[in-house]
């Protein structure tokens, strides 16, 4: 088998056409352009999401090689948004419906050989996309909640396989042995046809090797394989395994060969939960889009695996949901590689189209499962489009369409009202009952149609509390606190098999929704994957790395009157010291009673004075602790609103320490109002096993700095090109970001490298970010990043 990427050197027009389709020769006024590509890249906000709905053209000359004669030539097109019309020298192949699953044209009998006129190139392969949102499939047809975006967004390959070939391989792990089905494209036309198989391990210090042969009558094969000394795939141990198939004759000639990446686990949701390999997983998970800023879905391999890593090990998450569609299968083939479990969909939001419409999506449940069945980390099909109504006839076709493909995941459709109907395995549920004040989540006994089926919050949060980076301290940490009691509810209904926040990073949406600007504020992370508080929510619930960040700046400005209430630390830490003003207040521990249910609590600062009157003050410890009651209850509620409570331990102190009002208005404002006083610095120290892993600091800025972080410094040029991500933040003189530093940047690159977007950007809540891409070209290359005031960053690249 012969493998060829078939990314570079395309032609693109966005003015399509049908005499450009036919002027096969004329390319003189089309742009050059490499896969992944976006029809039309956009501004961050503020757009017309009409401007990327148009009908383009892609050309390409194909190079064949003579041997090819009589061998089957397959074309693949990972995704294309969203009708793609394929031709080759002006002769229509195949039309393809939709944009997020991959689909395969066979060129063998259509390519050209030889040179039939002089001028005239040959196979000339012509894609006509047609990315309007007024196509009769899915998920058109009604708004939708998120931009779909358009263009060959997906990388495009060619095999050159023998006339009979391995077709598919599907792979089934149970218990003890892998159940596997091996098909050919077509009836054996010899036999006996010969299949050698070899399973090994991914890592090179793997010594797995397993090997046999079978011999194929069938188009259709089952071969089942002891598996015992196979390690089990899991969320701390992600082990994968390859699958090596050699297709011969009797004479030893090599037809095809075919290699699949599996993970050995069995996956299974309960009545009581999910279990995988046998043992309870409470799913704790974020929704992800697979869209960035500028160039919607066009990103290559390296972008598309680092929101798997973020996932991994800054939220710490261990599930996705892939909302509302498939997605790109390097993300989920990173997700395989680190541990995280993932519900895909097919596409769709809310809206059921005519009878045309739903071969589509029965098209599109198909597409998804034979092309993602062997990927350790899906535990889940979703076969319902997201929060449609009821249709029985409709998704009793769905279902029965993925049992049939594969009979070893339970499936799933995503619904927001109650007593749905329940087709599917797994009654999956959005759930937006919390609003601040009342309880998390439903019971799943509100909410089910059947009891015994299993249950899972596909949605929480989300549009309940559109929050943006730039907002105040307190809207950003009440979000925090909506993620900390939903989880805290899913963590304590056992019979809940986990969750799915709404969402990971906001998005650009269609004017219906968001806010006026194309955004959709609902992520815990903004479009660049900066942090938003709810960030740490997630971050600290993990076991994979020490966590600690603290939700305030201690800026007593940022609140109505200078009060700040409570303080909230996300950690992992075993304890917190807090010093203020280099003086020990009080070590706290991850205790609570708001949320007695998460394996890591947000952390209640509501106390800076700690001994301070004992120590400075002369106060006795008893009375000490009353004194601050009564501080904190002036703080909280004024003077003249005071609770009689607070009044009662007021006069008690005045008796017993001979405290005066004079004495007591000035202890107020030392120790908790500081209305005019030199701001405090605050120093917290996060502990685990006895040692301090990391130090914040909180105190003034003085001396603001731009902060970077890079995905990657080296670049490869291979299928295509190459992109690392730029994180920018605004931070203080100890790293902390600074929440409202909106200022302008300037961006400019050097060398082999090029900006994806503007190169004039401006910090949103002290954060934004950019992209830089390859040009087909190796060695250095850089991004230098100014400000005004903050001075000047640069960022070298290589390129290999």
């Amino acid at each position: 088998m012969v493998h060829i990427d078939l990314n570079n050197e395309w032609k693109y027009s966005s003015c399509f056409s049908d005499e450009m389709l036919l002027m096969s020769y004329d390319e003189s006024s089309m742009e050059a352009v490499r896969l992944p590509h976006t029809n039309k890249e956009t501004p961050f906000h503020y757009f017309d999401e009409k401007i990327y709905q148009f009908v383009s053209c892609y050309k390409k000359h194909l190079e064949v090689q003579e041997n090819w004669k009589g061998k089957s030539v397959l074309l693949t097109f990972e995704g294309v948004g969203h009708v793609a019309k394929v031709y080759l020298n002006g002769e229509l192949l195949s039309t393809h419906m939709g944009g997020y699953t991959a689909f395969t044209v066979d060129l063998s009998k259509h390519l050209v050989y030889e040179q039939k006129e002089e001028k005239a190139p040959l196979n000339i392969l012509t894609v006509e996309v047609d990315s309007r949102e007024n196509l009769n499939i899915p998920p058109f047809g009604n708004v939708i909640d998120y931009m779909t975006y358009g263009g060959i967004y997906r990388e495009v390959y060619l095999e050159v396989r023998d006339r009979i070939y391995l077709e598919d391989v599907f792979i089934i792990t149970r218990e003890d042995q892998l159940a596997i089905q091996i098909t050919l494209n077509k009836e054996p036309e010899m036999t006996p046809l010969e299949l050698k198989y070899n399973i090994t391990g991914c890592n090179e210090n793997d010594s797995t090797d397993i090997k046999n042969k079978i011999t194929l009558l069938d188009k259709i094969t089952h071969l089942s394989i002891p598996a015992k000394e196979l390690e089990k795939w899991s969320l701390e141990n992600p082990k994968l395994y390859n699958l090596h198939l050699d297709l011969t004759h009797e004479s030893e000639n090599i037809y095809d060969t075919k290699t699949i990446r599996f993970g050995f686990r069995t996956c299974c949701f309960k009545e009581d939960g999910f279990y995988l390999n046998g043992k309870k997983v409470k799913l704790r998970g974020l929704n992800r889009h697979q869209s960035f800023p500028y160039v919607g879905y066009a990103m290559p391999e390296r972008i598309q695996k680092r929101d798997a890593e973020i996932l991994k090990w800054e939220l710490q998450v261990n599930a996705v949901r892939t909302s509302h569609y498939p997605q790109s299968k390097h993300f989920i083939n990173r997700c395989d590689e680190l541990g995280i479990l993932v519900f895909t969909e097919i596409p769709g939001w809310q809206h059921i189209g005519d009878e045309k419409w739903k071969q589509s999506a029965c098209e599109n449940v198909h597409e998804m499962v034979t092309q993602y069945r062997n990927h350790p980390s899906i535990i889940l099909w979703g076969v319902r489009i997201n929060e449609s109504p009821d249709d029985d006839e409709f998704y009793q076709m769905t279902n029965e369409i993925a049992h049939k493909l594969d009979p070893s995941r339970q499936t799933g459709g995503v619904r927001f009202f109650k007593k749905s109907h329940l087709l599917e395995d797994v009654y999956t549920y959005n759930d937006f009952l919390h609003n601040g004040s009342n309880p998390g989540l439903d019971k799943k006994a509100k909410v089910t149609s059947n009891q015994e089926a299993p249950y899972l919050v596909s949605e929480y949060n989300g549009h309940m509390f559109p929050t943006k980076s730039f907002d105040n301290e307190s809207h950003r940490l009440e979000h925090a606190l909506r993620h900390a009691r939903v989880l805290d509810a899913i963590f304590e209904q056992s019979d809940i098999a986990g969750g799915f926040g709404w969402c990971m990073f906001d998005y650009n949406t269609h004017k219906d929704f968001g806010s006026g600007d194309k955004i959709c504020y609902h992520g815990v992370m903004d479009m660049f994957r900066n942090p938003k508080l709810a960030a740490f929510v997630y971050g600290s619930q993990g076991d994979n790395q020490p966590f600690f960040e603290v939700s305030s700046t201690f800026d007593i400005g940022e609140y109505p009157s200078g009060i700040m209430g409570d303080i909230y630390v996300f950690t992992n830490a075993d304890s917190i010291n807090l010093y203020k003003n280099n003086q020990f207040i009080k070590s706290y521990l991850p205790k609570s009673t708001q949320y007695p249910h998460l394996p890591h609590p947000p952390i209640q600062i509501n106390d800076l004075i700690g001994e301070l009157l004992v120590e400075h003050e002369g106060f006795r410890h008893q009375s000490s602790e009353k004194m601050k009651e009564v501080l904190y209850g002036i703080q909280k509620y004024g003077i003249d609103q005071l609770p009689i409570k607070y009044k009662y331990k007021m006069v008690t102190l005045m008796l017993k320490e001979h405290l005066t009002l004079q004495k007591g208005t000035e202890l107020y404002q030392k120790y908790v109002g500081n209305w005019g006083n030199e701001a405090s610095s605050i120093r917290l120290e996060a502990i685990k096993n006895g040692q301090v892993f990391r130090v914040i600091e909180k105190k003034s800025v003085d001396k603001p700095c731009l902060k970077v972080e890079v995905g990657t410094h080296e670049l490869h040029e291979k299928a295509t090109y190459d992109v690392s991500d730029i994180r920018i933040t605004a931070v203080d003189e100890n790293g902390n970001r600074i929440p409202y530093y909106q200022e302008p940047v300037k961006l400019e690159t050097w060398g082999v490298v090029e900006l994806i977007g503007p190169d004039i950007i401006s910090l949103k809540g002290g954060g934004a970010g950019t992209y830089v891409k390859t040009l087909g070209l190796t060695g250095d290359g850089g991004l230098r990043i100014s400000q005004n005031d903050l001075g000047v960053l640069e960022i070298g690249f290589q390129v290999i």
